[in-house]
């Protein structure tokens, strides 16, 4: 018998920062980096980078639904984000990192927005929850060289935690 799983995609700002909170749950069989909902085929991090290619940096996820529901990894990826932040994600800044929620299906849509809709109603948030629901589209893998950064990069990861991501995460997540 095959294992059953499913995918999901989610941008919050940089990929590095993204991948070690779903890597580390259980159910969780990988995490990958790249980019998606842009026009251009095959991008680089360069071109990316650049802001032309109308794609976000974003996160794959490949998991067991059996252990793992899509709706608990949508509070996994409420819980790294800013979902007030539209141009980007504390200080990485830009459409190319702006807060997405690709969905696959109208399952994660429906799990998507009631989602977004309960957090605006739960008066978490002052400003209103501008995170995107839009269509999965191609998703195509970063260079190796950004594949599990955390565990290859400690430091530089831990740097662009220490950047901003932590203490919103402390200040808005967290209690």
């Amino acid at each position: 018998m095959s294992k059953q799983v499913e995918t999901a995609i989610f941008a919050g700002g940089c990929f590095w920062c993204m991948v070690e909170p779903f890597d580390t749950y259980p159910g969780i069989i990988k995490v990958e980096s790249g980019y998606t909902g842009g026009h251009v085929p095959n991008p680089t991090y360069e071109q990316v980078k650049s802001g032309t290619t109308g794609h976000t940096e974003a996160v794959k996820i490949t998991f067991d639904p059996n252990i793992v529901s899509y709706p608990e990894l949508v509070q996994i990826y409420w819980g790294q984000t800013d979902p007030t932040d539209a141009m980007g994600q504390f200080q990485d800044r830009g459409d190319n990192y702006r807060p997405v929620i690709f969905v696959k299906d109208n399952y994660q849509r429906q799990i998507a927005e009631a989602s977004k809709h309960d957090l605006a109603a739960s008066g978490r948030f002052d400003d209103p929850i501008v995170t995107q629901i839009e269509p999965a589209q191609a998703f195509y893998l970063a260079e190796d060289y950004h594949q599990a950064f955390y565990k290859k990069h400690p430091e530089r990861h831990q740097a662009e935690l220490a950047a901003g991501r932590q203490k919103f995460i402390a200040e808005h997540w967290q209690n």
